[in-house]
């Protein structure tokens, strides 16, 4: 059959739990797509509970709630208004799916199953959910529909399975999270499934953070010629409006559209940082944050990604000067808190140190100064912001990055204090880029000052924890280039000590730090979420024991 199809593919930003609230969304952007003339309106995976549920999606009464709400909207389109295809978990025979849902003439007129469940890093869906059969198309209208859910479209037997029972355009609902150099991953793999069918493919995803996962967007479709023929805003709600007609050939193919610039690099991994913090705030309800400026790096990017993400007004800075901090160190905190718009409060700790000192002068007789002073310094600092955080009730932003994360170069009860951490995937010499590259770009969605927000003196000087005289860093560790090149080669790629050796590093320094990584694991354990911008970040994508006595070649 010849004919045309107009398909509008919403982009929104679903919250875990709030089934109420993502109905309502879904209601608002089928109203826009019914004014823009639709005759079908797509959301994206498991948009009804939020996406990922976890271990709430076995709550029967949660399950419960979010078929009653489904039912609702199914009947809600018996007003002759655009059909909805969306995400919904769902049961039948008493199981559990991972569903997506057509909601057409007051009805639910077809259900399919994803068939992928993903069982690797961030991804358990074969705890909670059933698999699927390989699906059949959905008939909507005068055409055939191959609907896949995420994971269906990164294996090849759906979409032939889709192609070879007559679908006649792709469709896939995602819940795909943001990692750096993911986009082209994603767009390579919508590519290799066209190929094999020769399908037209449309790609939806959400957008959002939740927890320490953040969603990029950057829907897209594809011709049957792999021509892109529209692309949806990365990190950013959006609504695409496409409109299909089939060729003499019986090809469906898309008019072309908008196709909003994409973003790579450092430019995304700032954009996912502002994003995964903002509403992890927003989301969780707190009235904002609050962060020991040091002037140090990193604490200086993190109060950028908080002002970009929440506005000065919601970001409350405190530093807290040591006998060891530097005039000069007091200084960049207070300029970078007035470049960035900020009010900063200080608090001196050496009062506290100093009691502690008394108390435990005793105990300590005989033993001579170590790591331990410095970390009652960094405790100190830990119950003044924890302190602030009850009364005034900001969330605290803690400031270690990937590097020092790695190898255990933080304090319990500490640093590590908070309820996120926006570096806890950024590498150390990450770090330094991206405060250069926000000293020199700002985009419309960010809510900090244009221009330089970070003082160059900060990028510049040596980084230093100021516990004790003229330390630095590198009293304790390899310089960073090193370091982190070494860490991505244990953490992301799992290499071998020879093979780390061969890229030109030291066999003993290589050792040391793999040995730093094992011991820091009971820290990692305790340290608050962060959102996940690489292929591993540390948490459910590196799940290595505490007890482990493995020192044989990784």
């Amino acid at each position: 059959m010849s004919g045309t199809v107009s398909i509008a593919l919403s982009q929104i930003n679903p919250t875990v739990g709030d089934i109420s609230g993502n109905c309502a969304l879904i209601r608002a952007k089928r109203a826009e797509a019914a004014a823009a003339g639709a005759d079908l309106v797509v959301f994206s995976e498991l948009v009804v509970s939020g996406y990922p549920p976890e271990d709430l999606i076995l709550k029967p009464m949660f399950q419960v709630a979010a078929e009653a709400a489904v039912e609702e909207l199914a009947t809600e389109t018996g007003d002759g208004g655009p059909a909805i295809l969306l995400g919904a978990p769902w049961r039948d025979d008493g199981k559990l799916y991972n569903a997506a849902l057509l909601l057409d003439g007051g009805e639910i007129a077809a259900r399919r199953y994803k068939y992928a469940l993903p069982n690797y890093g961030v991804f358990d869906e074969v705890r909670v959910f059933a698999q699927g059969p390989l699906p059949g198309p959905i008939a909507f209208r005068n055409i055939r529909l191959g609907v896949m859910i995420c994971e269906d479209m990164w294996v090849d037997e759906v979409s032939e399975c889709l192609m070879e029972s007559g679908a006649e355009i792709l469709l896939t609902i995602n819940g795909s999270p943001y990692e750096r150099d993911k986009t082209d991953v994603r767009l390579n793999s919508a590519v290799a499934r066209v190929l094999e069918t020769g399908l037209p493919l449309i790609y939806l995803n959400q957008i959002g953070g939740q927890d320490e996962l953040v969603f990029d967007g950057a829907s897209f479709v594809l011709g049957a010629d792999r021509s892109l023929c529209a692309q949806a805003a990365m990190f950013a709600e959006d609504m695409l409006l496409t409109h299909w007609s089939e060729s003499g050939d019986g090809v469906w193919q898309c008019q072309m559209a908008g196709r909003s610039p994409q973003l790579d690099g450092l430019q995304a991994l700032y954009h996912a940082m502002v994003l995964g913090l903002r509403d992890y705030v927003d989301k969780n309800g707190f009235p904002g944050v609050l962060i020991g400026l040091s002037g140090g790096i990193d604490s200086a990017l993190s109060a950028a990604v908080a002002v970009d993400a929440l506005g000065p007004e919601r970001v409350h800075c405190v530093r807290m000067p040591s006998r060891y901090t530097s005039q000069a160190s007091l200084g960049d905190g207070a300029e970078c808190a007035k470049m960035l718009g900020l009010t900063c409060d200080t608090i001196a700790i050496e009062p506290a140190v100093g009691a502690f000192d008394g108390m435990l002068a005793k105990a300590f007789n005989g033993r001579e100064a170590d790591a331990t002073e410095e970390n009652i310094q960094a405790r100190v600092r830990g119950i003044i912001l924890m302190g602030l955080s009850n009364k005034l009730g900001h969330m605290v932003l803690t400031t270690g990055n990937k590097s020092e994360m790695s190898v255990g170069y933080a304090t319990l009860y500490g640093d590590m204090c908070g309820g996120y951490s926006v570096l806890k995937d950024v590498y150390k010499s990450v770090v330094f880029d991206l405060s250069r590259w926000r000293n020199q770009q700002w985009a419309p969605g960010f809510k900090g000052p244009e221009g330089r927000v970070i003082p160059e003196n900060i990028i510049t000087k040596p980084p230093s924890a100021e516990l004790r005289p003229d330390q630095t860093d590198q009293d304790s560790l390899p310089p960073y280039d090193v370091l982190d090149d070494i860490l991505e080669c244990l953490i992301e790629n799992e290499m071998p000590v020879a093979e780390i050796v061969a890229r030109g590093h030291d066999e003993a320094i290589v050792t040391r730090i793999w040995r730093m990584l094992d011991v820091a694991e009971y820290k990692r354990r305790q340290a608050p979420p962060g959102v996940k911008l690489t292929g591993r970040a540390l948490g459910k994508d590196r799940r290595y024991p505490i007890t482990n006595r493995f020192r044989g070649t990784p």
